[in-house]
C-alpha cells in the first residue's frame, strides 16, 4: 500500500469541524474514511516495521548468545588444554635440567 498522499487540502472549514460533525448520524461512519483509513494504513505499516525490528533483534539475541555460549566453552577447553601443556613442558624442562646436571657431574668426576 503506497502513501497516501491528498492531491488537495481540505478545505479549512471542513478541517476545523469537530470529528462528531465529520460523522454521519445515521451510520456513524466518517464522511472522511478514505484520508481516515489511509492514515491508519500508515500507522499500521509503522508497526509493522517496528515489529519486524524488534523480531530480527530477538532473533539477532539469540544466535548471539548462543555465540558467545559456545565461545565461552571453547575458552574453558583452551585454558584446561593450556595448562595441561604448560605442565608436560615443566616436566620436560626439569628433565632436561636433570640430565645435563648429571652430565656436568660426570664431566667434573673426569
Amino acid at each position: 500500500m503506497d502513501h497516501h498522499i491528498p492531491m488537495h487540502a481540505l478545505p479549512e472549514e471542513i478541517q476545523k469541524m469537530l470529528p462528531e460533525e465529520k460523522v454521519c448520524k445515521y451510520c456513524g461512519v466518517s464522511y472522511l474514511i478514505l484520508h481516515e483509513f489511509k492514515a491508519m494504513e500508515e500507522k499500521v505499516k509503522a508497526m509493522e516495521k517496528e515489529m519486524k525490528f524488534y523480531q530480527g533483534s530477538v532473533d539477532r539475541e539469540k544466535r548471539l548468545q548462543e555465540k558467545l555460549h559456545s565461545l565461552s566453552q571453547e575458552l574453558e577447553q583452551y585454558k584446561i588444554d593450556n595448562k595441561s601443556k604448560t605442565e608436560r613442558l615443566s616436566m620436560f624442562f626439569f628433565s632436561i635440567i636433570y640430565l645435563v646436571e648429571r652430565q656436568l657431574q660426570e664431566i667434573n668426576t673426569l
